[in-house]
């Protein structure tokens, strides 16, 4: 039996409490609050369950359970634990006395099937005029930023854009806990490490970027910029390595640049603000805002804006080349809405022609100039 096969057979048994919830393929995210509450996300909603584990021992033996198969330490001194299942859902704990109220779980799910752009027009967050052009724009090596807030869906986005990119470049992705899988054969998955009880052995994100940039990529992906590591990534999307994808926690367009800002700042590389500032109206081409709506849970992109640099204040620019529009409810009670070209012209519009893209525009022409 493969070490792999009983880490799978560990992990079913400390969580068969909740084995019915990992089989359900509606749900979408697991939250433990304590041994005895356990909510679930369906299609975009929250939902309280009867489910429960039998004691807190029960439940925190289950963490440690997960925290001993991937190497990893959870303890009083270090109460907090990410990991990853068999199966690739995502797991974050939090245990006494960093969790005040008892252990607390939470499974994000693990995909069985990678979202595409089809999805989305399917599912009514993005127009097939938009998709075209989001498709163009990674052809034409663009630096595409997604915002959003908690579980908006901005890593299935990601990976649903990142299918634009030809199959014949050579990709890296790095991630936090890894979650992306995508079509191209041409692929390098790195994941950051935590440090061991000893604190060896870390590697972080902006450690795997700057060694990434030594593995002759043609794009780079980051999951999400969280850290310092901003700061490489837009320095190396305007020396070289354009077309490069990650997300963002921000709410708009203009959170999304000035946190992108933030972030580059908390560097250990010293730098001036207005220089931050500069780096980020240079780097960045498109900001991709997606959100998730309460009142149905479902999930829409509500704009996609071009970042145009800075005005004569020192003020980022920027443009909604997409606004989505709400059209009501449909007959299931779910919002309808539309995401519609706002008549704005992207700065790049002659590129496409330029490049030689003119068979990909069929529903996108009134964007580009010849």
């Amino acid at each position: 039996m493969s070490r792999q096969a009983i880490f799978e057979a560990s992990v079913r048994y400390f969580l068969e409490p909740i084995g019915p919830l990992l089989d359900d393929d509606s749900v979408t995210e697991i939250m433990v609050n304590g041994f005895d509450v356990v909510y679930i996300e369906r299609r975009g909603r929250l939902e309280p369950t009867g489910y429960r584990f039998p004691t807190d021992d029960a439940l925190l033996s289950a963490v440690h359970n997960i925290a001993q198969w991937v190497g990893r330490d959870i303890s009083q001194q270090r109460p907090v634990l990410d990991a990853r299942l068999p199966n690739g859902s995502r797991v974050h704990a939090v245990i006494p006395p960093a969790a005040r109220t008892g252990t607390y779980l939470t499974i994000r799910k693990f995909a069985q099937q990678a979202l595409t752009l089809d999805d989305f027009v399917g599912f009514g967050s993005l127009s097939e005029q938009a998709k075209e052009f989001l498709e163009i724009c990674v052809r034409l090596r663009k630096n595409i930023l997604i915002g959003g807030g908690t579980g908006t869906g901005k890593t299935s986005l990601l990976g649903a854009i990142s299918r634009a990119i030809p199959e014949e470049e050579r990709i890296v992705v790095i991630e936090d806990t890894s979650e992306l899988r995508l079509i191209q054969d041409h692929c390098l998955y790195l994941e950051a490490q935590r440090p061991d009880a000893a604190g060896r052995g870390e590697l972080s994100v902006r450690q795997l970027f700057v060694n990434s940039l030594r593995m002759r990529p043609d794009r780079v992906i980051v999951g999400e910029v969280r850290s310092g590591e901003a700061l490489d990534l837009i320095q190396s999307m305007i020396s070289g390595h354009a077309g490069s994808l990650s997300t963002i926690h921000a709410n708009t367009a203009l959170d999304a640049l000035i946190r992108l800002e933030t972030l580059s700042l908390m560097s250990d590389v010293e730098i001036p603000i207005y220089v931050a500032r500069a780096q980020v109206a240079s780097a960045i081409n498109l900001i991709v805002q997606i959100a998730r709506f309460s009142e149905d849970g479902s999930r829409k992109i509500t704009r996609i804006t071009e970042a145009r640099g800075l005005d004569g204040q020192n003020q980022y620019k920027t443009a909604d080349l997409f606004i989505s529009r709400m059209r009501g409810r449909d007959s299931q009670g779910q919002l309808v809405a539309e995401l519609e070209a706002t008549g704005e012209r992207p700065s790049f519009a002659s590129e496409p022609y330029q490049q030689g893209l003119d068979s990909s525009i069929r529903l996108t022409e009134p964007f580009w100039s010849k």
